[in-house]
This record gives C-alpha cells, structure tokens and sequence, in this order.
C-alpha cells in the first residue's frame, strides 16, 4: 500500500497542519517507508512464537499486602505547623 501527496495533504488539513510542499513529500516518503517496513513484518513466519508482552522477562514485582501500625493523628500532625479540627492547614492556594 502506497500513500499518496493527496492523503498526506488531507490527514493535515485534518489535524490543521500547514505544511509546505517540501514537508508534504518528506512525510509522504517517511510514511511509504513505514508501510514498506511493516509490510516485510508482516510476511514473517511467527508460527510457534509466543506473544512478547515485555522485552524482558518480567514477574509480579507487587509484594503482598500485611497490616503495620502507622502514626497515630496526634503524632502526625506533631510537626504540622498549622492545625485545624484534626488536619494540617495549608495556606489557600487558589484565588476566588
């Protein structure tokens, strides 16, 4: 499958590109190189090639979840240097 000037010119229009003609053909070749490349990509035999999810072999790197004793409130907001009804007050950020 080739792609034309024509298309190039018409996925730009959609994406409101203005390109000039020397672009136009730049982009029209590097797109027909792409297509060549897939095109010998796809005429691989992978008959008994199992599906590659990961360049590496990856395992479950989550660990299991287990229930620890965290600061208390009080302790938490030791250091705060604000407080107000039990949490930290931060100065306003946002402007009305």
């Amino acid at each position: 499958m080739k792609i034309a000037v024509t298309e190039v010119e018409y996925v730009a229009h959609l994406a409101r590109l203005a390109l000039d003609e020397e672009e136009k053909v730049g982009f029209t070749r590097q797109l027909n190189d792409i297509l060549t490349h897939m095109d010998r990509l796809s005429r691989l035999d992978t008959e008994g090639v199992p599906p590659t999810y990961h360049a590496i072999d990856m395992k479950n790197v989550f660990r299991a979840d287990q229930t620890r004793t965290w600061l208390s409130r009080a302790e938490a907001l030791a250091n705060a240097p604000d407080q107000e009804n039990g949490c930290v007050k931060v100065p306003r950020v946002v402007e009305e």
